[in-house]
């Protein structure tokens, strides 16, 4: 046989070959694929085959449906009130709400659109997080279950190419947890505190907590303000958002309150029980600290949380710090307890994981800072606490900047709370943030007459009505569209003079000049990139993490 024909027979055999192996590679993709799909369908629980009314308005931005209804008070927020058995009050709870579950569905998918353009990479995104979601059903309880899956009803056909309408539902209640582990909680930094004794104005307990959940201003558009009245457990109200029915922020009757902090999560490797749902399991069914942390212990979960929780009976707050590996419980003793983002009980001080939280984020700056201000004067009242809440000073009262995630009030809450458990009144912000005035409602009488009954309003922050308020409406505009630039490559050419405007809309904060400085860096124009990370680092940066992140940068503009 000549040389070239044994060429020609190997390179057969080896192109024969290749075939096979990647027809073998397709195969098991595909047969993966296949049983992705299978595994990771969610099949709805089973409930009993019942109907309710329609829905009739009774006035603008005004539902009822018997004894349940949903209206939108004075300062823009939907107030709704639902009682009933688990299924019964979600198919309700779609009824009265329908175009308020659609549209917050219909901007959540807007989000990962934005973030993941390709269609492909998004079915790939849906394949991994069926497949990790398989088994959530298993970790939620069948209540729970029960009642989203009423919920889903409502649900739009839009987006039954993603999932199923309980499919999707269940995930979005899962979100939070996968959020928070792979942005390493960037976007729930929040900050909350307990007062009681001589710290507070009467003596008794006085909760205060800012919930800095961000995904953009269109999300925490339709906020909702839920009394909910279940056939078991205790009556409560929860702040959050359409279509979603785990606790951030909560009081129930008993007067027992629950909030929700992040802390530093490894990434979850398979799934539990959302904290969310977790937090609404304590606020339905407990009424003391005991009865909350007996939950607690009997539920797995995803990530890393403290559950701050405050309870009229016990007199007092503690904090359940829980991990997907282990639980501890942290009680100071004293007249205060500040939370931020790291834990601070025995079980996990000494972790290295924990050290290095503290060390790196911004967790300990907020923390001290109301520590400082606590320090500062006893006997806080209620407007007090929302000083503290709407604090944009570092911790000697020096200029951080607006926005800068080293400050108690960040510019990005969701919601902000002042909370009494011995009155069982719960205030709630009003927009934008924790700006607006705090209004407060009366959960006793509430529940007794189904009605709205409200103490007096805790008034708005002057600077909701300046002219910095202003400039920082304005910077965030243009920081959105540079963000959009780096991130997705949208079409963006600065002027100097618009590069100078943008500065002078927020020119103390150190996020102004890191913007600038990727901007410029994307450009290729790194000297000028490296004059604004440098600048940044002049300025009050938000943590040691960031600090490395801008000298890393400035040493790519010098390579």
């Amino acid at each position: 046989m000549s040389i070239s024909k044994a060429f020609k027979k190997t390179g057969l055999f080896i192109l024969k070959g290749s075939l096979i192996m990647t027809e073998l590679i397709f195969g098991l993709l595909f047969a993966f694929i296949l049983y992705v799909l299978l595994v990771s369908k969610i099949n709805p629980p089973e409930v009993s085959d019942i109907s309710i009314a329609q829905r009739e308005k009774v006035g603008e931005n005004h539902y009822v449906l018997g004894d349940n209804w949903l209206k939108k008070n004075e300062q823009g927020i939907w107030e709704m009130y639902i009682e009933g058995a688990p299924y019964e009050r979600g198919l309700i709870y779609g009824e009265l709400a329908k175009e308020l579950v659609q549209k917050q569905e219909k901007i959540f998918v807007g989000q990962i659109d934005k973030m993941v353009p390709s269609k492909g990479w998004q079915r790939v995104l849906q394949l991994m997080i069926g497949f990790f979601n398989k088994d959530l059903p298993e970790n939620i309880q069948l209540e729970n279950q029960q009642e989203i899956y009423g919920i889903s009803k409502a649900f739009s056909d839009d987006y039954n190419y993603i999932s199923t309408k309980y499919g999707r539902i269940l995930n979005y209640h899962a979100a939070h947890d996968i959020g928070h582990a792979l942005n390493d909680y960037s976007m729930v930094g929040c900050t909350s505190f307990a007062l009681k004794g001589r710290k507070s104005s009467d003596g008794k307990l006085m909760i205060g907590r800012n919930f800095d959940f961000y995904v953009g201003d269109d999300f925490a558009e339709e906020k909702i303000i839920l009394f909910l009245k279940p056939d078991k457990g205790h009556a409560f109200v929860s702040y959050s958002w359409a279509g979603f029915t785990g606790v951030a922020s909560g009081l129930n009757v008993k007067g027992l309150s629950v909030t929700i902090n992040a802390s530093k999560s490894d990434l979850p490797t398979s799934s539990k029980t959302p904290i969310s749902l977790l937090a609404r399991e304590i606020l339905q069914y407990a009424s003391t600290i005991d009865e909350a942390i007996a939950i607690a212990r009997k539920r797995e979960t995803f990530v890393s949380e403290t559950i701050l929780v405050a309870s009229k009976i016990d007199g007092k707050a503690v904090l359940i710090e829980k991990s997907p590996t282990k639980m501890g419980i942290y009680d100071p003793g004293t007249d205060e307890l500040i939370c931020a983002n790291h834990y601070q009980s025995q079980t996990f001080l000494m972790d290295q994981e924990n050290i290095n939280n503290i060390m790196e984020s911004d967790s300990r700056y907020r923390y001290a800072k109301v520590k400082t201000m606590l320090a500062m004067k006893d006997s806080l009242t209620l407007q007090n606490a929302t000083t503290i809440l709407r604090s944009q000073k570092g911790i000697n009262g020096d200029t951080l900047g607006m926005g800068n995630p080293r400050a108690v009030n960040q510019l990005i809450a969701h919601h902000s709370v002042v909370i009494l458990p011995d009155a069982v009144v719960f205030y709630a912000s009003t927009n934008d943030y924790q700006l607006g005035e705090y209004k407060g409602y009366d959960l006793q009488r509430i529940f007794e007459t189904k009605t709205i009954h409200s103490p007096k309003s805790i008034p708005e922050d002057d600077f909701v009505n300046s002219k910095n308020y202003e400039k920082f409406k304005a910077f965030k505009k243009s920081k959105n569209n540079i963000a959009d630039f780096l991130m997705f490559g949208k079409s963006l050419e600065l002027t100097d003079s618009q590069v100078d405007s943008f500065i002078n809309t927020n020119s103390e904060s150190f996020v102004t000049y890191e913007v600038v400085g990727k901007y410029y860096l994307k450009k290729g124009q790194k000297k000028q990139a490296k004059k604004y990370f440098e600048i940044a680092l002049t300025k009050k940066v938000a943590s040691l993490a960031i600090e490395k992140e801008l000298e890393e940068l400035i040493k790519e503009c010098e390579e």
